[in-house]
């Protein structure tokens, strides 16, 4: 037995090549880990875009990047082949939102299926003890129960994509870059003589590193769906040639005829008549929507609603809410409007630091002054379900 409970821990990294995945290897061999560094092949760029993918992730250059830091901490390198489960998984998801009138984060699709599923599976294949990932974020253990915590670098923090962690996901999840700031990460990264601790953030979707998304998605759709561009009051400003060229919120490149005193914004995208409905900033502020999918940290929803603080984009501000969990889904009112709440996007509920859960947006709901007085969360569910 002693020599069992001597055997030496070995962990499974998520490497892209990036300062962050890189200092969270070398941390966990730091610790006494035996590492095993992951770079999953995504996808297989054109020659072309070689160039352009050395300013994203997953280029040859970062795989090398991967390997070297492998090297110097005494880890073995693995290059795996997930391009077909990205492709079906990411890019088809991404494409297929856009072409209903949805706007996708297709990190939250990569997190979920690639590295959240299939590699903790691949992991359990390595005789891995932990599977661990660069991101900004953390996780706390009680008495057999884990929590998911925002990262202690506000600028940096990543919980919003990891909001779909289950309890056992978490149980065989480290994240041991979420105490630090990015400086000290790079820091670290310059102590321990990593080569990449200067290299450049990411900034693009990887599989779209000119940030071109129209000349990415359009030749991949399966249907097109043109339509009418008009106002609030019906009014047709305009016509377009596809909903998948806008999003909730966008001001730039609506092909409107009709001059306007006041700059326009796509406020509403109907997917079934292909028709966009624009109007002034103050008509994308709303108080209230659906989501569906919701993910409970803790494994099961609250019986009772109860306030928290909800952000519903990446980057955005956490805002007081009051959450009601539904069979299928939740229903959020903040206490304030918000603006451009946006179907495809995720709604993450916060209480201090720590992830409760949350969804995929699916529509904004009709201001509560405006509903019947008598309306309870059984009709508010009945009509998000019809939505």
């Amino acid at each position: 037995m002693a020599e069992v409970q001597n055997k030496k821990k070995r962990a499974v990294v998520a490497m892209s090549g990036g300062v962050d995945s890189s200092v969270a290897a070398a941390l966990l061999a730091r610790d006494g880990y035996e590492v095993v560094g992951v770079t999953m092949r995504l996808f297989n760029a054109p020659n072309e875009q070689v160039a352009r993918l050395n300013k994203s992730c997953c280029s040859l250059e970062d795989v090398e990047d991967a390997r070297d830091v492998c090297r110097k901490i005494g880890a073995k390198h693995y290059f795996l082949n997930f391009e077909e489960e990205f492709q079906k998984h990411v890019v088809d998801y991404f494409v297929s939102e856009y072409e209903r009138g949805r706007t996708p984060h297709p990190c939250l699709a990569c997190n979920d299926r690639l590295k959240f599923e299939f590699l903790i599976r691949r992991a359990e294949l390595m005789d891995a003890d932990v599977v661990a990932t660069g991101h900004f974020a953390r996780i706390h253990e009680h008495e057999g129960e884990y929590s998911l915590l925002a990262g202690v670098d506000p600028l940096k923090d990543q919980s919003y994509v990891l909001y779909t962690l289950t309890q056992d996901q978490l149980s065989k999840l480290s994240l041991p870059i979420g105490d630090y700031s990015k400086d000290q990460i790079r820091e670290v990264a310059r102590e321990l003589g990593l080569s990449i601790a200067d290299k450049p953030d990411s900034q693009d979707i990887c599989f779209i590193p000119d940030g071109d998304y129209n000349r990415f998605i359009e030749p991949r759709l399966k249907r097109k769906a043109p339509g009418q561009i008009v106002d609030i009051e019906g009014n047709i400003l305009g016509e377009h040639e596809g909903i998948h060229g806008f999003t909730i919120g966008q001001r730039k490149r609506i092909p409107i005829v009709n001059s306007t005193p006041r700059p326009m914004y796509v406020t509403d995208i109907n997917a079934d008549s292909g028709q966009v409905t624009v109007g002034p900033a103050e008509n994308l502020m709303k108080t209230r929507l659906y989501a569906s999918g919701v993910n409970w940290i803790a494994g099961t929803a609250p019986v009772e609603p109860f306030e928290a603080e909800a952000r519903i984009r990446y980057n955005g501000k956490n805002s007081p809410a009051t959450v009601r969990a539904l069979s299928n889904g939740a229903e959020i009112e903040f206490s304030q409007p918000v603006r451009a709440i946006t179907p495809g996007q995720a709604v993450v509920f916060y209480k201090d630091d720590v992830v409760l859960g949350g969804g995929l947006i699916e529509t904004s709901l009709p201001e509560a002054s405006s509903t019947a007085s008598g309306e309870t969360s059984g009709t508010a569910e009945t009509s998000a379900i019809t939505v």
